[in-house]
């Protein structure tokens, strides 16, 4: 099943960057570049949401619209997407 939440992109300084999820409540990510920080951020967004789904109720939080988050000057908006196997053969 493929999942996709909005992340917003921080500036950092020294061309790092930092990732933060507003849908994922404590979900981050950093990267000494801006594709480090996409790629920290799809596997904190995978573990974040895998863990929610190991909790029975399956209770995701809903997905914000890119245009409804506030952002500060320099910040922008990216949709990641992961692909999480929920069991053994789902994609076959």
């Amino acid at each position: 099943m493929t999942f996709i939440y909005p992340a917003v992109l921080t500036p950092a300084g020294d061309g790092r960057y930092v990732a933060r999820f507003p849908d994922l409540e404590g979900c981050t990510a950093e990267g000494d570049d801006l594709d480090e920080c996409l790629n920290e951020a799809i596997e904190a967004a995978r573990s974040w949401i895998q863990v929610e789904l190991e909790e029975e109720d399956w209770d995701l939080p809903s997905v914000s619209s890119p245009e409804d988050i506030p952002l500060a000057p320099g910040e922008e908006v990216r949709s990641i997407g992961v692909k999480i196997r929920l069991y053994d053969g789902w994609d076959e």
